[in-house]
């Protein structure tokens, strides 16, 4: 196991090299930057020339490739540009967008494996047929329809919640956006886990459990769901990734500000410092939830083993 922890962290190395070189190529393609610190009206020269010397923007983009990641490596993600450093930004975003992650996380694991534990043994039953035009329904609609018609309904109409997250974004006031951003995930791990379980129910295994006399609680859940997880686990490993990166619109509908929402102030200003370095850490995060997910199949599935 050690062996193989060691191999896949120096296999990591190349592939975060080469994710942070082409989201740097494509954040400085964006255009100029110097242009948008200037607003309507252009720089002029000398004072143009002045920003693109002090951010480092007049030398070759190759170097200042080099320089970003060896800056990395001593834990300095640059200086926005309104002075501000990015790891400051950083230690107030990713909190709460964590917060937020882990309370969509929590929302497919209860509510999506439930659901498809319950329709994978009912299949072809009403419940069944009802969960799965729920969830395509739920796939169907776009995030921030679902996101508004909350905000609205809940926060607006009947007043359950705050229409908008306050800055400090505890646990409660994430429960409703947290849903919103799993709401298709959801639906997708319960298709998923449905699909597993109802294949899985015919398989060897589980007849011969049946037949040695085992409850069925058992055989559900040590023999039937553990081996029904892998493919979910799989999902929702590269899905932590993708909440944390893709939480730009729900993040925007519910005033958080969290990753999305600075993502979103730096694509919108050309603050290429930001973008660069809040998505240098979600390939950081990309990489170490495959690889915890890859450590997890041993847990579910003893035949796997790794040398």
């Amino acid at each position: 196991m050690g062996r193989y922890v060691v191999r896949r962290l120096l296999q990591m190395i190349p592939v975060f090299i080469g994710a942070t070189l082409l989201i740097f190529l494509m954040v400085h393609v964006m255009g100029d930057p110097v242009a948008g610190l200037c607003g309507e009206r252009r720089c002029d020269p000398a004072t143009a020339a002045r920003l693109r010397q002090e951010f480092g923007l007049d030398q070759p983009v190759w170097q200042q490739y080099l320089t970003y990641m060896g800056n990395i490596v001593t834990g300095d993600f640059g200086t926005a540009f309104n002075g501000q450093e990015v790891t400051e930004l950083m230690s107030t975003a990713f909190p709460v967008t964590i917060r937020l992650t882990l309370v969509a996380i929590c929302f497919e694991i209860v509510i999506g494996i439930t659901l498809g534990v319950l329709t994978g043994l009912r299949r072809g039953r009403p419940v069944d047929t009802s969960v799965l035009l729920v969830t395509l329904v739920v796939i169907s609609v776009p995030t921030f329809v679902t996101g508004l018609l909350l905000q609205l309904l809940l926060g607006v109409k009947w007043g359950l919640i705050r229409p908008s997250v306050s800055s400090a974004a505890p646990f409660g006031e994430l429960l409703v956006p947290g849903l919103v951003l799993a709401s298709v995930s959801l639906a997708y791990v319960t298709r998923l886990t449905r699909t597993s379980i109802a294949e899985n129910r015919r398989s060897d295994y589980v007849r011969t459990a049946v037949a040695k006399g085992l409850p069925r609680r058992r055989v559900v859940v040590r023999h039937l769901l553990r081996n029904s997880l892998i493919p979910v686990v799989t999902f929702i490993g590269a899905d932590i990734g993708f909440l944390m990166g893709g939480a730009i619109v729900t993040e925007r509908i519910f005033n958080i500000h969290g990753v999305g929402y600075q993502l979103f102030q730096g694509i919108l200003r050309q603050n290429t410092q930001t973008v660069v370095g809040f998505v240098t850490v979600l390939v950081l995060v990309f990489l170490l939830c495959n690889l915890v997910v890859d450590l997890l199949y041993a847990v579910l599935d003893p035949r796997i083993r790794y040398a």
